[in-house]
């Protein structure tokens, strides 16, 4: 069904990514007092009803300052994307300052809002007391009835949130059954460190210009979530800004763009971590994998301008540095593809997809049970103390990653390189050979006399 979109829109520095965090209750887009912090459109799926009411979702969509100069010479660039969210838009939220009063730049997101047949309401934000309610109703000589809330205050939610419903019900916006809507199927993080090639490959999965693409490293400043569909299934990925060295993130610009990254990483079922082919990996991109270990994410190296390479190394040379530079990554598969052109783009896709079933599996315990027996008569533990590590029975205790928690004696004398080799074991033997693995060791209760492994296992 189609979901109607709303966007944000104003001039710069009138809090509209204030306004979009604080309608949909998460720090999506950056909040900076730099005048044209927002560059891309940033979209979210919300839902206007309570938990407890059938769900009536809007595609929110933020979008950078109208007249903004950047100081990068991206300002065409930011324009087109607020036109092509002016042209998407069932609705618009106007939003201007109540603090500030009436700008001639105001005035001039007036002019162009009147001249589009959509519906309009404008916003108040900064109406923090009641001198500012008070000089917010000069904006009535727009032409619009206006509402006053301040998100920094959390003031008007609720009324915006109504007026909002009422507004998309009262022009025919929510005719179709909202439960109709499906969640996406995954999420993919798109990470790697500045000019990597990131946006342009999000560009080429959409075939639009969805978010800005320039040689100026650190054009992507948040994080932009881009639905897509691919063989009738709907995806959601994240493109995040550029890695910085933590020694390098100066400004607090730098510091939420990649905090926000790191987010991402956090929220997606797998990670695609690109790479210039023709670049040499770099202690950021070393920084990057140590967070997508933190996280136990499915991954996929990806190496990307792969065209830049004809001819002058074969791709399993690329394959060996990736594996001596990230040994124990060996398992994570490797993509060469060429995102300004699309080639092998959908097949890697195509993968990802199977690392997210692979990290969804469940394992019967009996299955386990019999390949952790297998393991340790085949390698097992050493000694302990002059004591025998045992394992009793195992279980499978959570997917993504998927989580094993095998009942011992002594949970300790299992030292890492032994989990290694466990680890690696199941890997072979499960439908998990692409996708990190956690073990859990845990000690079998005093009054836990279950045996499923040890009294079978060879003496």
């Amino acid at each position: 069904m189609s979901i109607p979109n709303v966007a944000i829109i104003g001039r710069p520095n009138v809090g509209k990514s204030s306004l979009f965090n604080w309608l949909i209750g998460e720090r999506i887009s950056i909040v900076d007092p730099t005048a044209g912090v927002t560059r891309d459109r940033i979209n979210f799926l919300l839902d206007l009803n309570d938990e407890n009411e059938t769900p009536q979702y809007i595609e929110l969509t933020d979008t950078g300052g109208m007249g903004i100069v950047d100081e990068d010479n991206l300002s065409e660039h930011i324009d087109e994307q607020i036109q092509h969210a002016l042209r998407s838009a069932q609705l618009i939220l106007f939003v201007v300052s109540a603090k500030d009063g009436i700008t001639p730049l105001d005035e001039t997101v007036a002019a162009k809002l009147r001249k589009m047949n959509v519906p309009v309401l404008l916003v108040a934000n900064k109406s923090d007391n009641e001198k500012d309610q008070r000089n917010a109703v000069e904006f009535q000589q727009f032409g619009w009835n206006v509402l006053t809330v301040s998100a920094q205050q959390k003031i008007g939610r609720v009324n915006l949130a109504e007026t909002l419903r009422e507004t998309l019900q009262e022009n025919g916006l929510f005719d179709n059954n909202p439960s109709e809507v499906a969640e996406p199927t995954m999420k993919i993080a798109v990470v790697g460190r500045r000019n990597a090639g990131k946006s342009t490959f999000i560009n080429t999965v959409l075939q639009e210009n969805r978010v800005i693409t320039s040689d100026v490293p650190g054009t992507t400043r948040d994080c932009v979530d881009v639905q897509f569909e691919l063989d009738g299934k709907q995806f959601i990925a994240i493109d995040t800004p550029g890695f910085l060295l933590n020694k390098r993130v100066r400004s607090d610009l730098q510091f939420y763009s990649t905090n926000r990254a790191e987010r991402s990483i956090h929220r997606a079922d797998v990670v695609l971590f690109f790479f210039e082919a023709n670049s040499r990996i770099q202690q950021v991109e070393r920084e990057i994998m140590s967070t997508i270990r933190e996280q136990m994410k499915p991954c996929v190296f990806v190496v990307n301008k792969w065209d830049t390479m004809a001819g002058q190394m074969a791709t399993e040379t690329w394959a060996d540095y990736i594996k001596d530079v990230f040994p124990d990554m060996s398992y994570a598969p490797i993509a060469f593809i060429t995102g300004q052109t699309g080639k092998n783009v959908k097949r890697m896709l195509n993968h990802a997809q199977m690392l997210f079933r692979q990290a969804q599996e469940r394992i019967p315990t009996p299955k386990l049970n019999k390949l952790v027996a297998e393991a340790l008569d085949r390698n097992p533990p050493p000694l302990h103390h002059h004591r025998k590590p045992k394992v009793y029975y195992t279980s499978q205790a959570g997917i993504a990653p998927p989580t094993i928690v095998l009942f011992c004696n002594m949970p300790e004398a299992f030292p890492p390189p032994y989990q290694r080799y466990l680890v690696n074991y199941l890997r072979d033997a499960l439908p998990f050979s692409e996708v990190p693995i956690r073990l859990v060791f845990r000690k079998r209760g005093a009054m836990d006399a279950k045996d499923e492994i040890e009294k079978g296992r060879k003496s």
